[in-house]
């Protein structure tokens, strides 16, 4: 029952502004901006002398729920399918220690509880939370990974175990690098002091999710998952809102391996990139994780991280017009792998990615 509401969580999107903030206890509201300004990481926690309380640090950017109805199911989100520890719940959440106890016990969640799954056979897709970092390495390049881009998508085989895909993790075009998903390089935007506003996934009754993001000069791109059985099948969509001719749209789509049991290894031997995909190992051979984008640009991976990568590219987009990539992610248990990338480079979803007009529609 937990897991169906999660996972067809429309009802938080439909509900929430029934349910004003007055549901939520006073407790809740933010804390003082100077305890604000010490916090600058998504980890760790730090001890207060003299056996004090033991306190989250509180990341730039965490996301404190705003009602009764959002704080269930981040809470079920990060305990049930993520494992979150007390200290990891604070740091998505900006919440004290003794709020996260108060609301655990009031939610009846127990964080001793069993991983829950999904129902109907199909793989579990949820957003990620944030509050623990993606990444094993290179953490330098991702500073404040912000989670609207990030989805948690969950093996057949162990609950326990997820994949974080970041889609997207970056575009670039002629005008420079228009989003980041994180704070590293500078963008097009904070050249110019210019933040973007958080946002969150909308979470429909059918398990689909979905992001849109409208930047500053008009050009918007929106992000489509759709959970199956066999696999998630991705879009990413563009439309050029703005009076710029737009060119070299490359898109960098990541996919991290941090979260998965088996996966973890910092090296790209357990890997093959062969365009439009990109494929992990396990370490006992028989198990794959497989990740494809189409019209591919680049296939490869960054063994810090560790992660894979299929990289699509837009074709030029004229003031007015539209522009879509599709993706592809899934999990095969065999060994001959060759097979199964054919297979799947044959599906609908991806070829139609091939025959997409100038327009963005099918031919």
């Amino acid at each position: 029952m937990i897991m169906r509401w999660l996972l067809q969580s429309s009802f938080v999107d439909e509900v929430a502004d029934r349910h004003p903030r007055r549901a939520v206890r006073s407790s809740m509201r933010p804390r003082a901006m100077s305890l604000l300004l010490v916090c600058f990481t998504w980890a760790g926690i730090v001890a207060v002398g003299g056996g004090a309380e033991t306190k989250s640090k509180i990341s730039e950017n965490a996301r404190r729920p705003k009602t009764e109805t959002e704080l269930r199911y981040w809470l079920q989100n990060m305990v049930y399918l993520h494992r979150f520890s007390l200290a990891e719940i604070q740091t998505a959440t900006g919440m004290s220690r003794k709020e996260v106890e108060e609301a655990l016990e009031e939610q009846g969640i127990d964080l001793k509880g069993k991983p829950w799954r999904g129902f109907g056979g199909g793989l579990v897709v949820v957003p990620y939370p944030g509050g623990r970092h993606p990444r094993i390495g290179f953490l330098d390049g991702a500073i404040n990974p912000q989670r609207e881009t990030k989805l948690s998508v969950f093996p057949p085989w162990d609950p326990q175990s997820y994949i974080v895909i970041d889609v997207p993790e970056a575009i670039w075009s002629n005008l420079g690098l228009i989003y980041l998903a994180h704070t590293h390089v500078p963008t097009y935007w904070t050249q110019r002091g210019v933040e973007l506003e958080p946002l969150e996934w909308r979470r429909r009754r059918d398990g689909t999710l979905s992001m849109d993001r409208k930047l500053p000069n008009g050009v918007t791109f929106s992000t489509r998952a759709l959970p199956g059985v066999d696999g998630v099948r991705l879009e990413l969509k563009l439309v050029n809102g703005s009076t710029n001719h737009l060119s070299d749209l490359r898109v960098q789509m990541c996919a991290m391996l941090k979260g998965m049991n088996g996966f973890q290894q910092q090296t790209n031997a357990n890997k093959v990139f062969a365009s439009p995909f990109s494929a992990c190992k396990s370490e006992d051979g028989n198990r794959w994780v497989i990740w494809g984008w189409q019209p591919a640009h680049r296939a490869w991976g960054n063994p810090p991280v560790p992660c894979l990568h299929v990289d699509p590219k837009f074709p030029d987009c004229p003031p007015g017009q539209t522009r879509r990539v599709r993706g592809w992610l899934s999990f095969y248990e065999g060994d001959d792998i060759k097979s199964e990338l054919s297979r799947i480079e044959q599906d609908p979803w991806l070829l139609e990615a091939l025959t997409f007009s100038e327009e963005g529609v099918l031919r």
